[in-house]
């Protein structure tokens, strides 16, 4: 064994990586690539694979998760079946590999919108909840306590809105629809939630009303919103400035996109990527994607995936790289999953995960791998969970 091969077996052995499942045959390769210590691709191996963690106590999908201060990942609600709603919640502990129960919601949802606020804690709002209609119920999650805490509920009832975390602490809910799934209403109103007084003030709404949509916020404070369907599936991105308290429109994306999933990258620039076109299966899901630029406030087409998919899941791993994570497109439920590089602006292959899901979630943990849990396949709701195991620095010898 050379010095180069000791150095990274120390390296991997201190990170834990060989209790996953697969990671000898990995490790394998690692070694033989490092048989040559001057191979200038010695300093560049990167190893990525998905491995099986514990399993919920509960399947869920449609759920919410959402990482904790101390590195643990709140679970609340989802659905348990075609019919039933959750008002359980599970944490997992990324040291033992496992989830617990820990306090039930008030309310049972599904589809809800949840975000951490700057005190740490986590703010869960609205979702669809038993009789399948939208709810305007919001509760907090106290890690401190590990106990929900119901707060004033929103202006409107809504189902899959989304929640941005403003600058100043505050939270911005866009959008979503009210009633059932089928015949309820798409929702312009946005409102915002300030932590300090626990209430939900209307702000200025949206120029289109819009469900499944992506919201992010961009650098300069600014939150972009973008694609989503109120009947007719939408591009017409519009831009919310906190400052005035309105939306203005925005120049249009490539194409118009339902659940795409969207990252902000070290650059300050925002990637759009799949979601579905059309209601054509499988023709209106689409592979592309599209990068849009604060400075000259405009989308332009980037990479395309190597298998179109909507209702996927895309997490930033180092804000140079984004993973994306199963998916649909209307006939198929996907296993496999992509890494798109922003340096190449190309997206390409990463294995598969163990199991194809759709309507799961995907979280970062304090170590740099990704948690995904639960969701659905072709036939059932699932509790299962796996983690993205990523390797990107060699160590220092």
């Amino acid at each position: 064994m050379n010095s180069s091969q000791f150095s990274w077996f120390v390296y991997l052995f201190q990170a834990g990586f060989f209790k996953y499942p697969g990671a000898l045959v990995l490790w394998q390769t690692i070694f033989k690539n490092l048989e040559n210590p001057s191979n200038p691709a010695t300093n560049q191996i990167i190893g990525n694979f998905f491995s099986q963690t514990g399993s919920m106590l509960f399947p869920r999908s449609m759920h919410t998760a959402n990482a904790l201060n101390d590195g643990r990942i709140l679970v609340a609600g989802g659905a348990i079946d075609k019919v039933g709603t959750l008002a359980s919640a599970e944490i997992y502990d990324p040291i033992t590999g496992t989830f617990s129960l820990t306090d039930s919601m008030d309310t049972s949802r599904l589809a809800a919108a949840s975000i951490k606020l700057q005190n740490g804690n986590i703010l869960i709002v609205g979702g669809q909840t038993r009789g399948f209609l939208a709810t305007n119920s919001a509760e907090i999650y106290d890690p401190l306590t590990g106990m929900f805490t119901n707060v004033n509920p929103m202006n409107n009832s809504r189902t899959n809105p989304s929640a941005t975390l403003l600058t100043d602490g505050k939270v911005l809910i866009i959008g979503g629809y009210e009633g059932d799934s089928e015949t309820g209403t798409p929702l312009a109103t946005a409102e915002i939630y300030d932590p300090k007084t626990g209430t939900f003030a209307l702000t200025g709404s949206l120029a289109i009303g819009r469900r499944n949509h992506t919201a992010t916020l961009l650098n300069d404070g600014t939150v972009l919103v973008a694609g989503g369907y109120n009947g007719d599936y939408l591009n017409s991105p519009e831009i919310y400035n906190p400052k005035t308290g309105t939306f203005s429109s925005s120049t249009p994306m490539s194409n118009n996109r339902r659940f795409p999933s969207a990252s902000l990258l070290a650059n300050g620039e925002v990637i759009l990527v799949g979601g579905f076109d059309n209601g054509n299966v499988p023709s209106g899901t689409m592979n592309s994607a599209d990068l849009y630029s604060p400075t000259k406030k405009q989308f332009t087409p980037t990479g395309a995936m190597q298998t179109a998919r909507g209702r996927h899941t895309a997490t930033n791993l180092n804000n140079n790289e984004i993973l994306i994570t199963g998916g649909y497109n209307g006939l198929t439920v996907f296993q496999s999953a992509e890494i798109y590089n922003s340096s190449t602006a190309k997206f390409a292959a990463t294995g598969s995960m163990n199991h194809a899901r759709w309507r799961h979630t995907e979280t970062l943990l304090t170590n740099g791998n990704v948690l995904i849990i639960g969701g659905e396949d072709s036939n059932n709701v699932l509790s299962s969970a796996e983690i993205f195991v990523t390797l990107t620095k060699p160590p220092a010898e």
